[in-house]
């Protein structure tokens, strides 16, 4: 297995994200990524802010690699019980196979489930999650994931240093076109996100208060939430500089 440090391990997956972009050959990327020693990543990823980033554009690289190799895992997703592009162990990370909702609520999310609105832990937890899983839930991550629908928040590349401003600007730029206050009838029109993962916000209460944040509503407002459908056609491609 690959020796990884401090310095490198969140620039590799940065490295390999923007490969995909750019529509390079990324077996390379892919290979080094699996190839990585798994208690030194695990060292290297020595804060939630450099787990948080690793594992953002960790996911969002193989989400739009995989896609773009088969869009027949799209239209899969819609043929219970399978759900291939999420639940199927589809790369490896570390030695370690990993599906996309193992990164996203296995590891992003700390073991929670996909369902029962963020309040529900996962019943299968492993080691290699354990390990790598963030200590706390940063709910900014459901501006950054982009698992191939067309709302789904853009594709940006997430770094050690920067990755708390670029969350922030990543879900003031998301927030500003997807929500809609009307102050006459007191209704904020919310995306879908916040009702699916409202204990990841701390309830609805948790979810004004990210509203009153980024400037959504005003401070002395205590809105009514109506949320917005989900737009999930395919939709790949959509990439975006933040640039703090």
């Amino acid at each position: 297995m690959a020796a990884v440090d401090r310095d490198d391990a969140v620039a590799l997956a940065a490295a390999f994200l923007r490969a995909v972009r750019t529509g390079e050959d990324t077996r390379d990327h892919r290979r080094v990524l699996a190839d990585l020693d798994d208690a030194a990543l695990a060292r290297a990823l020595d804060s939630d802010a450099a787990r948080t980033a690793f594992w953002l554009d960790v996911y969002n690289g193989f989400a739009q690699h995989l896609l773009e190799s088969d869009t027949e895992l799209w239209r899969k997703r819609r043929l219970p019980p399978t759900r291939p592009i999420f639940t199927d162990e589809l790369f490896t990370v570390a030695g370690h196979e990993l599906s996309l909702d193992d990164v996203e609520h296995g590891i992003l999310r700390c073991s929670q489930s996909g369902i029962g609105l963020g309040y529900l832990p996962r019943l299968r937890v492993d080691e290699f999650e354990r390990r790598h899983r963030v200590n706390e839930v940063d709910p900014r991550i459901h501006f950054a994931l982009n698992c191939g629908a067309a709302s789904c928040p853009p594709v940006a590349v997430y770094t050690r240093d920067g990755v708390d401003e670029e969350l922030d600007l990543a879900t003031a730029s998301f927030l500003e076109t997807e929500c809609h206050y009307d102050p006459g009838s007191n209704v904020v029109r919310v995306p879908k996100l916040f009702s699916w993962y409202r204990g990841d916000f701390g309830g609805k209460a948790g979810v004004v208060r990210s509203l009153k944040r980024y400037g959504v509503v005003p401070e002395d407002a205590s809105p009514s939430l109506a949320y917005t459908g989900y737009d999930w056609s395919l939709k790949l491609g959509e990439f975006v500089e933040l640039e703090v």
